[in-house]
Protein backbone atom coordinates (compact mmCIF):
# COMPACT_ATOMS: atom_id res chain seq x y z
CA UNK A 1 0.00 0.00 0.00
CA UNK A 2 1.25 3.41 -0.95
CA UNK A 3 1.69 6.13 1.61
CA UNK A 4 -1.25 8.52 1.76
CA UNK A 5 -0.30 12.14 1.20
CA UNK A 6 -2.47 14.83 2.77
CA UNK A 7 -3.11 17.20 -0.11
CA UNK A 8 -4.48 20.73 -0.10
CA UNK A 9 -6.25 21.72 -3.30
CA UNK A 10 -5.96 25.49 -3.80
CA UNK A 11 -8.74 26.57 -6.14
CA UNK A 12 -11.04 23.64 -5.34
CA UNK A 13 -14.45 23.77 -6.97
CA UNK A 14 -17.80 21.96 -6.96
CA UNK A 15 -17.87 22.46 -10.78
CA UNK A 16 -17.50 18.99 -12.34
CA UNK A 17 -16.12 20.45 -15.58
CA UNK A 18 -12.96 21.79 -13.86
CA UNK A 19 -9.63 19.98 -13.42
CA UNK A 20 -9.53 20.85 -9.71
CA UNK A 21 -12.79 18.90 -9.27
CA UNK A 22 -11.37 15.90 -11.14
CA UNK A 23 -8.18 16.06 -9.07
CA UNK A 24 -10.15 16.03 -5.80
CA UNK A 25 -12.00 12.88 -6.82
CA UNK A 26 -8.91 11.16 -8.20
CA UNK A 27 -6.86 11.97 -5.08
CA UNK A 28 -9.52 10.48 -2.78
CA UNK A 29 -9.87 7.43 -5.06
CA UNK A 30 -6.10 6.92 -4.69
CA UNK A 31 -6.40 7.13 -0.88
CA UNK A 32 -5.00 10.63 -0.35
CA UNK A 33 -6.90 12.78 2.18
CA UNK A 34 -7.79 16.17 0.70
CA UNK A 35 -8.37 19.62 2.11
CA UNK A 36 -10.17 21.68 -0.53
CA UNK A 37 -9.56 25.44 -0.24
CA UNK A 38 -11.14 28.09 -2.42
CA UNK A 39 -13.05 31.33 -2.48
CA UNK A 40 -15.88 29.21 -3.95
CA UNK A 41 -18.44 27.52 -1.73
CA UNK A 42 -19.69 23.96 -1.88
CA UNK A 43 -18.43 20.42 -1.52
CA UNK A 44 -16.16 18.26 -3.62
CA UNK A 45 -15.36 14.56 -3.25
CA UNK A 46 -17.38 14.48 -0.03
CA UNK A 47 -15.42 17.34 1.59
CA UNK A 48 -16.65 20.84 2.36
CA UNK A 49 -14.60 23.46 0.56
CA UNK A 50 -12.96 25.66 3.18
CA UNK A 51 -12.77 29.42 2.64
CA UNK A 52 -9.28 30.27 1.40
CA UNK A 53 -9.78 33.87 2.60
CA UNK A 54 -9.85 32.58 6.17
CA UNK A 55 -6.34 31.13 5.70
CA UNK A 56 -7.12 28.12 7.93
CA UNK A 57 -4.30 26.49 9.88
CA UNK A 58 -3.68 23.00 8.50
CA UNK A 59 -1.12 20.57 9.92
CA UNK A 60 0.69 17.64 8.36
CA UNK A 61 0.52 18.83 4.77
CA UNK A 62 2.42 16.70 2.27
CA UNK A 63 1.38 18.34 -1.00
CA UNK A 64 -0.33 21.50 -2.17
CA UNK A 65 -1.71 21.32 -5.70
CA UNK A 66 -2.45 24.67 -7.33
CA UNK A 67 -5.42 25.42 -9.53
CA UNK A 68 -5.23 29.22 -9.44
CA UNK A 69 -3.42 31.20 -12.10
CA UNK A 70 -0.22 33.18 -11.50
CA UNK A 71 -2.18 36.45 -11.48
CA UNK A 72 -4.09 35.28 -8.38
CA UNK A 73 -1.18 33.65 -6.54
CA UNK A 74 0.61 36.64 -4.94
CA UNK A 75 -2.32 37.22 -2.56
CA UNK A 76 -2.00 33.65 -1.21
CA UNK A 77 1.71 32.88 -1.67
CA UNK A 78 2.80 33.73 1.89
CA UNK A 79 -0.06 31.69 3.36
CA UNK A 80 0.66 28.71 1.09
CA UNK A 81 4.35 28.72 2.05
CA UNK A 82 3.42 29.05 5.75
CA UNK A 83 1.66 25.65 5.57
CA UNK A 84 5.12 24.11 5.03
CA UNK A 85 4.19 21.42 2.52
CA UNK A 86 6.86 19.01 1.30
CA UNK A 87 6.00 20.05 -2.26
CA UNK A 88 3.81 22.33 -4.35
CA UNK A 89 2.47 21.08 -7.67
CA UNK A 90 2.16 23.82 -10.27
CA UNK A 91 -0.46 22.37 -12.61
CA UNK A 92 -0.53 23.49 -16.27
CA UNK A 93 -1.37 27.20 -16.42
CA UNK A 94 -0.27 27.87 -12.82
CA UNK A 95 3.49 28.02 -13.42
CA UNK A 96 5.04 31.02 -11.67
CA UNK A 97 8.86 31.38 -11.66
CA UNK A 98 8.91 33.80 -8.70
CA UNK A 99 6.69 31.54 -6.56
CA UNK A 100 8.71 28.47 -7.59
CA UNK A 101 11.90 30.23 -6.47
CA UNK A 102 10.31 31.31 -3.16
CA UNK A 103 9.25 27.70 -2.50
CA UNK A 104 12.79 26.43 -3.23
CA UNK A 105 14.26 29.00 -0.85
CA UNK A 106 12.06 27.60 1.94
CA UNK A 107 13.06 24.01 1.23
CA UNK A 108 9.76 23.15 -0.47
CA UNK A 109 10.00 21.10 -3.66
CA UNK A 110 8.27 22.82 -6.58
CA UNK A 111 6.87 20.37 -9.13
CA UNK A 112 5.80 21.59 -12.55
CA UNK A 113 3.37 18.90 -13.59
CA UNK A 114 -0.21 17.72 -13.66
CA UNK A 115 -1.71 16.11 -10.56
CA UNK A 116 -4.07 14.00 -12.70
CA UNK A 117 -1.24 12.63 -14.87
CA UNK A 118 1.00 12.04 -11.84
CA UNK A 119 -1.75 9.96 -10.20
CA UNK A 120 -2.45 8.02 -13.40
CA UNK A 121 1.20 7.09 -14.02
CA UNK A 122 2.06 6.43 -10.36
CA UNK A 123 4.49 9.31 -9.77
CA UNK A 124 2.32 11.10 -7.19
Amino acid sequence: MKESKKTIIIGATPDASRYAYRAAHMLTTHGHPIVPLSIKRGTVAGETIQDLRGKPAIDGVDTITLYIGPQNQPEWQEYILSLQPKRIIFNPGTENPAFIQAAREQGIEPVTGCTLVMLQVGTY
